[in-house]
């Protein structure tokens, strides 16, 4: 399993009130795992997930408290965020510790970029 580092694009620029997370090119090849991102100042959050999904591909956003033990997190109308077909995007009920996309299924073919909005309730 390969874990995938994020990079952070903080909106406005310095000030850190919202945030682009962005974790690139996760393949079935290695069942690729994001690096998990802590955010616990960002309550209202957003995952976009695009790229080639692959035959039987699969895509699941995680959440974590312990940052060790991860589960599917939902959207507003209770259903796990789990993706087969690209590309998607939807909110995230649940404000975990932790956050990470996981590939579940897949082909040679997997290649999905996810990216999380986050910003500071005001």
């Amino acid at each position: 399993m390969a874990t995938i580092a994020f990079t952070v694009d903080y909106k406005p620029s310095g000030q850190h009130n919202a945030a682009l997370v962005t974790w690139p090119t996760l393949t079935q090849t290695g069942s690729d795992v994001g690096a998990a991102f802590e955010h616990a100042d960002f309550a209202d959050r957003c995952v976009q997930f695009d790229g080639t999904i692959g035959t039987g591909g699969s895509i699941t956003l995680q959440g974590s408290n312990d940052g060790t033990n991860w589960s599917a997190l939902t959207d507003p109308q209770g259903n796990a965020i789990t993706k087969t077909s690209l590309p998607a995007i939807e909110a995230i009920t649940e404000n975990t510790r932790y956050i990470r996309p996981a590939v579940t299924a897949g082909d040679g073919t997997t290649s999905i970029n996810c990216r999380l909005w986050a910003r500071r309730n005001r």
